[in-house]
């Protein structure tokens, strides 16, 4: 049975691959089916979606959404919506905006600080990926603040230290909504570290699909205690290495090792397809 990889990034966020050459490495470490889920933009799913089918590799739509609950920012993965779908389309392109007014305001915070960063700056290592904390962070390290991406995070960007900064982003009820009526199925993005056990009760009661049992942030029991409550709760069970190449996160490694089994992605498709057959 094929190994699938639910959760990748690209150029068009904040990985350090292009779409093509991601797609190299998946056959290299021979992916059946893949999902980039780049952070509130498909820029990349949609450059890759030619080169895979040449590969044959199956690449599924996919995108990793930052979303407001409450005070907190919460990671969604969408998977199998129609990429043409208007309001879906238009959500992604506010984010793309709350995202650049967001950096404004952590730029201003750590220039409060004493660091000496620019917009200008973090926009350069951007370059076209959708803008976010770990392109500021490299300019950390290429100004000597910091040593590592970890280091940054810890010292300046983590959402604590930024806990005070407002955001714009989508809220998760009309994430849910929008996501579901483009005919996509939502998973909770690597649970295991951000939030307590009631807290992921709360979001499922939300409507969410799913939730990312297997990511290298959950060691063998928190996989096995997320896939017993998917399996209780009735959900689908999601999850990939987090990849974004060349050291930008400790995840890295395990890109072809911490990968999810084809049952997993049929359920997924299945649902998307049903939810397809009810909007139509």
């Amino acid at each position: 049975m094929g190994k699938a990889d639910l959760h990748t990034h690209t150029t068009a966020s904040d990985g350090a691959y292009n779409p093509d050459e991601l797609l190299r490495r998946a056959r290299e470490k021979k992916l059946k089916t893949l999902s980039i889920t780049d952070h509130d933009t498909i820029k990349g799913y949609l450059k890759a979606k030619d080169s895979a089918r040449e590969m044959g590799i199956e690449l599924l739509p996919g995108v990793e959404v930052s979303a407001v609950w409450g005070e907190r920012e919460v990671h969604i993965l969408v998977y199998c919506f129609d990429e043409e779908n208007a309001e879906f389309v238009q959500m992604l392109r506010n984010q793309k905006h709350a995202r650049v007014k967001r950096m404004q305001k952590i730029v201003e915070k750590l220039q409060s600080q004493g660091l000496d960063i620019s917009m200008d700056e973090v926009r350069a290592e951007a370059g076209v990926g959708n803008i976010g904390r770990p392109h500021a962070a490299s300019v950390l390290i290429d100004k000597g603040y910091v040593a590592s991406i970890a280091e940054a995070f810890i010292r300046y960007l983590s959402s604590e230290k930024l806990e005070q900064i407002q955001t714009e982003y989508i809220t998760v009820e009309e994430l849910i909504r929008i996501s579901k009526h483009a005919g996509g199925v939502l998973s909770l993005a690597h649970p295991g570290p951000l939030y307590t056990q009631d807290e992921i009760q709360q979001l499922i009661s939300l409507g969410i699909d799913g939730l990312e049992c297997i990511h290298p942030s959950h060691n063998f029991n928190l996989q096995r205690t997320f896939t017993k409550l998917a399996s209780e709760e009735k959900l689908l069970v999601t999850g990939g290495s987090d990849f974004h190449g060349k050291g930008k996160k400790d995840y890295d490694p395990y890109f072809g090792i911490v990968t999810l089994g084809e049952q997993h992605v049929f359920s997924l498709k299945r649902m998307a397809r049903r939810r397809r057959e009810l909007i139509n």
